[in-house]
């Protein structure tokens, strides 16, 4: 019989937006390291049954995540002992300051509630009255006061964490949360064909918000000049068809078939109006393609502008066409670009060096508080 690991770490993850492919790819590198016996408490989105027909339950996402963790970690205590908790995000560690002091804790976070506010307008979030505001900064301030360690996805998010909430500095470290690389990368490496249409690749869920309508006129506009040209789209949006536009409803996160579209595509576009840092820039990197984004958050951290993208504000179609009528124009500065990219996220977005940082973090927590 083997020896218990000496790491018992419940990891409490968000199940919503990009977070599901972040726990996707922390359940397939964590179970790597011998040392980590991982307990997962996967805190579900989705309400159904009687708990959807319980008004603020239903309606607050905070609220719901913060009771189904705190429910999820008394299960799991009661099953076995801990040793440490990761929980990724703060939304469902705000109602868990307790736990925090119980246990040698990090947590993780891709943005603060105050960013996520001045990003409200594009989540379709809208932040409540005064006095709720003023409780919730005080049940997060708490919660990073009372966890052992930060994770900050960037360091956007890590300056709002000590500007913002008071956080000392050296508490705080930047992780990115990077994808598996391996499984991203090309075969072998990208050659433009003489006379091939450009492939240009958007992936996001909520089109409007990450700018895949404003992408669509401009391409629609382009399309008319430069007939060599290809628009595919993953998206949960679904669209008519039309010349030259290729849309996917059915694809979700690591599936072959999108791995598929990033190795045929010759450029990313995502001109999103709001996000923290999206995965699909990591993919992107990885895949060897150049990508046009926006200034926003974490994004200019990924795609640094003029050597792996060109960047842009968002909402501005004429920039955004500027953009790309270079890169579509540019077969070798695509090429330069998009090897520097594989290197940037192969450096620095690698999910598998990077969930190694994490375990280490993790471990060295667990063992410094142990001995106090």
């Amino acid at each position: 019989m083997s020896p218990t690991p000496p790491f018992n770490i419940a990891f409490v993850l968000e199940q919503a937006l990009g977070h599901v492919t972040h726990s996707r790819n922390l359940q397939k590198n964590v179970p790597a390291d011998p040392a980590i016996r991982a307990h997962w408490c996967l805190i579900p989105f989705e309400t159904q049954g009687w708990a959807a027909r319980i008004p603020l339950y239903r309606s607050n996402w905070t609220v719901r995540a913060g009771l189904r963790a705190r429910r999820a970690l008394a299960t799991l205590a009661r099953r076995q002992p801990l040793g440490g908790l990761f929980i990724h995000s703060q939304v469902p560690g705000v109602l868990a300051a307790d736990w925090a002091r119980r246990y040698p804790t990090v947590v993780s976070l891709d943005a603060t509630p105050m960013q996520y506010d001045e990003l409200g307008e594009v989540y379709h979030h809208t932040p409540g009255p005064a006095w709720l505001e003023t409780f919730k900064y005080r049940l997060n301030v708490n919660l990073f006061r009372e966890a052992t360690r930060l994770v900050a996805w960037t360091q956007w998010t890590k300056d709002s964490l000590v500007k913002d909430y008071g956080v000392p500095p050296d508490k705080v470290t930047v992780i990115p949360p990077g994808v598996n690389t391996g499984d991203w990368q090309r075969p072998a490496p990208r050659q433009p064909e003489t006379g091939a249409p450009v492939k240009i690749l958007f992936v996001g869920g909520d089109l409007a918000r990450k700018g895949g309508d404003l992408l669509l006129e401009v391409f629609r506009a382009q399309k008319a000049t430069t007939p060599a040209v290809e628009l595919h789209l993953v998206t949960k949006t679904p669209l008519p068809p039309e010349p030259g536009v290729f849309v996917y409803n059915d694809l979700g996160p690591n599936d072959p078939r999108l791995i598929a579209l990033y190795h045929q595509a010759d450029l990313f576009a995502l001109p999103t109006l709001g996000d923290c840092l999206p995965m699909v820039l990591s993919e992107a990197g990885a895949a060897g393609l150049p990508c046009v984004s926006t200034r926003v958050a974490g994004i200019p951290e990924i795609v640094l502008e003029g050597e792996t993208g060109l960047l842009m504000a968002p909402r501005d179609g004429r920039a955004l066409s500027e953009a790309l009528s270079r890169l579509v124009a540019d077969a070798a500065q695509r090429q330069v670009m998009g090897h520097r990219a594989v290197e940037i996220v192969g450096q620095r977005f690698d999910a598998v060096k990077n969930a190694e940082r994490l375990l280490a973090l993790i471990k060295d927590v667990v063992a410094k508080e142990g001995k106090r």
